[in-house]
């Protein structure tokens, strides 16, 4: 029997983590996962349901840090590892080191609002007491060819909104 590598458990759990981030794309939002893993188990699993909900904090980590805190009756979630589709942002991060979590794997890297090493660095920030070990780049490309896809579609569907409006005002201005 050919060994389960650390590697191997990660690409795991990220495509666990895709599959939730096409939830979140079902439902309109930008397709964002999460999950949240003690001892092997998930405890916590979220999407983005920032539209939906109405809610800038329903970020998909943020949903599998709540569920994950329910259930373990405790908002501590010490050698928790949570698994991501995108670097986390810095409530995010923040979120994670009051959390207690032990490390945060990400897919694609955000080079806008990264607080996990591409922008700045939350995780392991000096002046907190509590510091993420972090690791990015666990199926990256499949998580940036993701969320790229998303927006190209959503640019494409605005273009064509944008198009069919001004061949309805065109319209209206020039009755035949």
């Amino acid at each position: 029997m050919i060994p389960v590598t650390q590697s191997d458990l990660d690409q795991q759990f990220m495509r666990r983590a895709m599959a939730l981030a096409a939830k979140a794309e079902a439902e309109g939002e930008v397709p964002v996962g999460a999950l949240v893993v003690l001892n092997g188990e998930v405890i916590g699993e979220g999407w983005n349901r920032l539209i939906g909900q109405h809610d800038a904090t329903a970020h998909a980590e943020m949903m599998a840090l709540r569920q994950a805190g329910k259930v373990r009756q405790n908002y501590r979630l010490l050698d928790a590892v949570l698994y991501v589709t995108l670097e986390p942002c810095p409530m995010c991060a923040s979120a994670m080191v009051h959390s207690r979590v032990g490390k945060v794997v990400y897919g694609a890297p955000d080079y806008k609002t990264g607080a996990a090493g591409s922008v700045m660095n939350l995780l392991s920030y000096e002046g907190v007491n509590h510091h993420v070990a972090y690791q990015g780049g666990v199926l990256e490309e499949e998580c940036r060819a993701q969320l790229q896809a998303f927006f190209r579609r959503r640019r494409a569907e605005k273009k064509a909104e944008r198009e069919a409006r001004k061949y309805i005002q065109d319209s209206a201005k020039d009755p035949e």
